[in-house]
């Protein structure tokens, strides 16, 4: 009964702290260092919908958005965070991936570059909209993404109401084990990713307790 009630309270809680989705990559409104992670439903590889808060299990994390497992950029960042991993759990974090793909595309992409870490899917927008990170692509970038590279992604009204893709600016946080947040990388050019000696020496700088 009890495990009920908190999964309702959850679910009317989800709406208030969502933000609202940026009119482009330029004007998402990020979570920034000392606010701690809000709740979010997400999806495990095998669909079960979590809450983010809960999959942590209160473990300090790294937690980074990507685009989709169909982005050169996001593939070349997951493999250098593959490379950093075993550094990052010798300092006691885990490191959790979060993208719009679905449970399936998530399991492609595990399988295709052998990927140790999870991955979670945020179909739904919840996480990304709880971070600040998401906004709506323009016209020209939705028709291109959704032709060329073949996304199955739900398309999104605008306040004005055009049907547009959602996706997440690239970012990293880097959360202690109650939740907070000691660094954040946000850059809306998703062609510059944080540096893996960066994502270290900022990890290395959070107190372990």
């Amino acid at each position: 009964m009890k495990s009920l009630v908190a999964a309702l309270m959850l679910l009317l809680a989800l709406p208030a702290l969502a933000k609202p989705l940026a009119l482009d990559e330029l004007s998402v409104a990020p979570l920034m260092n000392g606010q701690t992670i809000p709740p979010a439903l997400v999806k495990t590889l095998a669909g079960k919908v979590v809450d983010l808060n809960t999959f942590l299990a209160g473990k300090p994390s790294v937690i980074f958005f990507y685009r989709g497992g169909w982005c050169p950029f996001c593939n070349s960042q997951m493999g250098q965070l593959k490379a950093i991993e075993p550094k990052l759990i010798e300092m006691g974090f885990q490191l959790i991936g979060i993208s719009p793909d679905s449970p399936e595309k998530l399991n492609a992409s595990m399988l295709s570059q052998s990927l140790p870490y999870t991955l979670l899917s945020d179909t739904e927008l919840q996480a990304m909209q709880a971070f600040g990170l998401g906004y709506y692509s323009s016209a020209r970038i939705t028709e291109r993404y959704m032709s060329k590279m073949k996304l199955d992604n739900l398309l999104r009204p605008t306040p004005d109401g055009d049907m547009r893709l959602v996706l997440p600016v690239p970012a990293i946080y880097i959360t202690d084990a109650s939740g907070l947040i000691h660094f954040q990388y946000v850059n809306p050019n998703y062609k510059v990713r944080a540096a893996p000696k960066l994502i270290l020496t900022a990890a290395s700088l959070v107190p372990q307790t």
